[in-house]
């Protein structure tokens, strides 16, 4: 076997860069956005353990709607890219187009081993440019076939060298060969045909057999004629031990999907569900389809799946001539490789098991897959062909009459193919373009039409998405989920008739139950959606609560194991003031997944509703522990702790209100809060800061301004405070509080008595029984000496609140001085007079934004292709009413008032006495 050099590595590397520098620039797509963008063990906070319990898109195994596909090791540098760059995705593609230039100078050693040097090149090149390899290099999730390419091509060299001198057996290689499949495995399924590939390579390459001697061996110790050779036995051994391996790793792996086939619609994969003969047919076609996209890649599509190949359902199909033809070669290569001895045998035999053996799984000849045609899985395969082509040039180049010919025949197809590659690498852009390019090939498939209605709707071109999913269902009438996105496009453009329609017809469409069999079998779990979604349209209206309660409890009837429905019954259940119910929901959805934080979140809106706070903070803290950056866990959490009004709380409020800052910095609330946290602490300087950052974030922020203000009249800066009043006033002119604290601060700041009584009589217009404004529209009577008026006033106030006794004493001081003759000569301070009622004007010193009353938790409702489970309940939204229980702190500091309250008013009463 001959090394490979620095040139050659250069050679390749920078045809690799050639062909996919383009794909740096490209965004997540198609299942990137699950593997990637979906996938919360990429994240740090998930337990790296948790990659190992998970299948490639970050669904536990033990669930039914796991698509079984377990590929930690690939999962595990998608976690590194995050490490390093979180969703950026050049990264990503950088790394892919990295792994697809060291699968290429691999594969360039392994081609040595049965090709010359130039043939070996020629087939590394060809591979390297290979326009199937798009998907695999292209796509981020493709990293799965490079990660297990790489191992799968190691694990066949090291077993290369387990022969030693004299036909031994040299184990080390073979223990080598044995952990790097476990790793290729691990890194994906079709890992573990390279046992099958060494098997190949041990029996009729290393040792030279061919099928005649094989046979003829075997019959003559059958009849017992002669033994078996001393080489054989070795290689019995050897091969032994391979398949010893292989049987403990397929033992593992069954384990791990816990025997369980994943759960595929017709709509994956059509021929799957259907009868003989239509069944095998249509099967054996796929191979010769797959044959000539390797032959062929012209047109290529990231979706074959649902109608884009059209079932064969007679013997009489011209299509069966492709199958038989394509068998036909096969066959006599097959015989040619097996039969005759010799280095071109043995090449097209390695290049035939390379071709067939990898694509086993794949093929859906011994279990169904859900999918139809996958370019990405032809990645291996591709080296057998490619081998194959090489092989087939040099035996032309070598015949001087063609060996012109052959080399711009060759130098044509490899320029050609590279330049596919670099335009195919535009259409992963973006998943606009991507489907669109799929149509161009393909219009019979409902999905694709789906897709580009997706990519639409994520734009929010909700009328240009509905076209193209009309156009899906008619394409394919029977397609649940597309009537389904129908549906939530009619929603999304508020048509909610039509909505209704279109969710009752895909619930129409679901399969009827059969007696005895298990439904949840029988169906895609994203098709039950469509009962969440329609519950979720009709629960907006009030009286047909109970009748979406009835869609979410059907739902979990099908399949008890369908968490989002007991996450979107535990919303409604609270908003039909049920907490008890929707408590029960959330738990029975935890025991589904114990790890989604946002489920432990809900569960803490729950125990708000419940009044019990201490609860609600543990689950919330329960959330964080699972998603440190949860956003609403984070600041509800903090708003909680505060308003507990335990200090020793304080602290971590204000760490978390902080971390929620940085993940949202454009949210006023979190300033707003950081404000008030620091007004609790006494930190004025602070506050102004905090708050003064959340006006600018949202001016209108009617909280925000008027706790700004408060806190400049607390600190002896009232004229600060009345610029800040008018823009509040300016936004809000019905802010009764911010009317009372400027018409306080007109009267004993600016002595402005006509702009305080004004500000009085605007409270009165809108509230005549607000006893505050009232009272002090009495005392401006007061000072502009119009006793009788003033007299009326309290008495009228009096009737209002009768149970406040410095209204009284103000009444009677007010009568005494009528009737007092001197009351001319002693003049009162308008300032000690006003302060005197300013106490019991507010009776919250610091009016803190007070927290509303939490709602229902809602949820991002569930798309066509995938569940999601989020709510975007907010508990700390800022609103200006009081409320409805008040913390021993907030006791005490109306306690304070009202002495400073009575203490200013004896004052009044005092000059008003004329002492």
């Amino acid at each position: 076997m001959a090394d490979i050099n620095l040139r050659e590595i250069t050679l390749i590397v920078g045809v690799v860069t050639a062909c996919y520098w383009n794909s740096l620039f490209c965004g997540f797509v198609f299942d990137d956005v699950s593997a990637i963008l979906d996938n919360k063990d990429l994240h740090p906070s998930t337990p790296l353990k948790t990659l190992f319990q998970n299948d490639f898109w970050g669904t536990p195994m033990s669930e039914e709607r796991s698509h079984k596909s377990y590929r930690p090791l690939t999962v595990l540098t998608f976690r590194l890219n995050y490490l390093f760059s979180e969703l950026k995705p050049m990264s990503y593609h950088l790394l892919n187009m990295i792994f697809h230039a060291v699968v290429s100078v691999i594969f360039l050693k392994v081609c040595k081993l049965f090709l010359d040097n130039r043939s070996s090149m020629i087939a590394s090149l060809l591979f390297a440019v290979h326009p199937i390899h798009t998907e695999a290099v292209t796509g981020v999730v493709g990293r799965a076939e490079l990660l297990s390419s790489i191992f799968f091509l190691a694990a066949f060299l090291s077993y290369t060298k387990s022969k030693g001198p004299d036909n031994s057996i040299v184990w080390t290689p073979i223990a080598l060969t044995v952990v790097l499949v476990a790793i290729a495995t691990l890194c994906k399924e079709q890992g573990i045909t390279v046992v099958g590939i060494c098997c190949v390579y041990e029996v009729f390459i290393a040792q030279g057999y061919t099928l005649p001697l094989l046979c003829t061996t075997a019959g003559q110790f059958f009849r017992g004629k002669s033994s078996i050779p001393f080489s054989m036995l070795q290689t019995l051994i050897k091969l032994i031990v391979l398949m010893f391996s292989t049987l403990l790793l397929v033992v593992i792996r069954v384990q791990v999907i816990q025997s369980q086939l994943p759960v595929f619609t017709r709509f994956d994969n059509p021929a799957a569900v259907s009868p003989t003969p239509t069944r095998q047919l249509t099967f054996n076609y796929l191979l010769p389809l797959n044959a000539w996209l390797l032959l062929n890649p012209s047109e290529l599509c990231c979706d074959w799946t649902m109608g884009t190949i059209p079932l064969i359902e007679s013997f009489l199909d011209v299509r069966n001539l492709a199958t038989f033809t394509f068998f036909c070669f096969l066959g006599a290569l097959g015989v040619f490789s097996l039969r005759y001895p010799g280095d071109s045998s043995k090449t097209v035999l390695m290049a035939l098991c390379l071709m067939a053996l990898p694509f086993i799984p794949a093929s859906n000849l011994f279990f169904p897959v859900g999918f139809v045609v996958a370019e990405r899985v032809l990645y291996v395969p591709s080296m057998g062909f490619c081998i194959l082509v090489a092989h087939g040039w040099q035996k032309i180049s070598n015949k001087s009459v063609l060996k012109k010919l052959s080399w711009v025949c060759l130098s044509m197809m490899i320029f050609t193919h590279a330049l596919k590659t670099l335009h195919r690498n535009w259409d992963w852009e973006s998943e606009y373009t991507l489907f669109m390019s799929a149509l161009k090939v393909n219009k019979n498939n409902a999905k694709l039409w789906n897709n580009v209605g997706h990519a639409l709707e994520n734009e929010k071109n909700f009328e240009r998405a509905l076209k193209y999913f009309l156009q899906a269902t008619h394409v394919q009438p029977d397609d649940i989920g597309a009537h389904m996105n129908v549906g939530r496009t009619y929603k999304n453009l508020n048509r909610t008739k039509e909505a209704e329609e279109s969710y009752m017809m895909a619930k129409s469409l679901m399969p009827q139950i059969i007696p005895g069999k298990k439904y949840a079998a029988r169906i895609a779990p994203n098709h039950l959606n469509v009962y969440i979604n329609l519950a979720n349209l009709i629960r907006a209206n009030e009286s047909r609560l109970e009748e979406a309660d009835q869609l979410y409890r059907q739902a979990i009837s099908m399949r008890p194991d369908f968490k989002q429905a007991y996450i979107s019954r535990g919303e409604l259940l609270l908003k039909m003031n049920k907490p008890l119910k929707a408590k029960e929901a959330y738990l029975k959805a935890l025991e589904l997944d114990r790890n989604n934080a946002d489920l432990w979140y809900n569960l803490a809106i729950v125990h708000i509703e419940l009044k019990e706070p201490n609860e609600a903070l543990k689950n919330f803290n329960r959330a964080l522990d699972l998603n440190p950056k949860h956003k609403l866990a984070l600041f509800n959490s903090a708003i909680l702790m505060q308003e507990s009004g335990e200090v020793k709380l304080r602290p971590e409020a204000r760490k978390r209100l902080l971390s929620y800052i940085n993940e949202e910095p454009q949210d006023a609330n979190g300033y707003f809060n950081l404000g008030m946290l620091a007004m609790d602490d006494k930190k004025d300087s602070e506050a102004e800061v905090w708050l003064k950052k959340a006006i600018k974030l949202q001016a209108d922020f009617r909280s925000a301004l008027f706790n700004l203000a408060l806190l400049y009249s607390q600190t002896a800066k009232e004229l600060m405070a009345l610029p800040i009043l008018e823009e509040l006033l300016r936004h809000y002119p019905d802010h009764i509080k911010g009317l009372i604290l400027k018409g306080d601060i007109l009267m004993n700041q600016k002595k402005d008595i006509l702009g305080a009584k004004k500000c009085f009589e605007k409270i009165l217009e809108m509230d005549p029984t607000n006893v505050q404004g009232k009272h002090n529209l009495c005392v401006v009577y007061f000072e502009e000496k119009d006793l009788l008026k003033a007299e009326r006033c309290l008495v009228e106030t009096l009737a209002l609140a009768p149970h406040e006794e410095y209204i009284q004493r103000h009444l009677n001081i007010v009568r005494d001085k009528i009737s007092s003759s001197s009351f001319a000569e002693q003049p009162v301070s308008p300032a000690d007079k006003t302060s005197g009622v300013e106490g019991e004007k507010i009776p919250t010193e610091k009016v803190k934004e007070v927290r509303s009353e939490p709602r229902p938790t809602q949820i991002i409702k569930p798309s066509d292709n995938k569940s999601q489970s989020k709510s975007n309940k907010q508990l700390g939204k800022n609103t200006d009413k009081q409320t409805p229980h008040k913390t021993t702190k907030e006791i005490k500091e109306i306690e304070k008032k009202r002495v400073a309250a009575l203490k200013r008013l004896e004052e009044i009463e005092r000059i008003l006495n004329g002492e």
